[in-house]
């Protein structure tokens, strides 16, 4: 990603009521969706100055460098929005091929299978070897 200077198009992005927006990262080489999160203005901006993911995290309730504990950071190869400019939707590498803080590839792994959801994708690495 090239360098972004201080962003009027930041000004474009249809934030709610919290400053949020919905962000949506997707393997760019696949098209398979690995996870949602959000962003606030703050989050954005760095993600693109930086060219790694930077999300709001609302439950630690600051911003979260998308694998600063577990080291499974994001590459952003592209950003996009969405027409109403209301969903970010990342193009990028996942770097040690987890996304999900279960140990898993993609967040995405529960199915609805007849009356309850049921995990169809495998756990890839333990979160407590991830997580110490």
């Amino acid at each position: 990603m090239s360098e972004v200077p201080e962003a009027p198009w930041l000004d474009e992005v249809a934030w709610d009521a919290q400053g949020l927006v919905p962000a949506i990262a997707q393997d760019a080489a696949t098209g398979e969706v690995l996870m949602f999160a959000w962003m606030n203005r703050d989050a954005l901006r760095l993600t693109a100055e930086s060219g790694h993911a930077v999300y709001w995290s609302r439950s630690r309730g600051r911003l979260w460098h998308k694998g600063e504990e577990s080291g499974h950071r994001q590459k952003v190869l592209e950003l996009r929005v969405d027409c109403d400019k209301d969903v970010v939707l990342l193009k990028i590498e996942q770097i040690g091929g987890i996304a999900c803080h279960t140990g898993r590839r993609a967040c995405f792994f529960y199915r609805l299978d007849g009356s309850g959801w049921i995990a169809v994708e495998p756990v890839l690495k333990d979160p407590k070897e991830i997580y110490k």
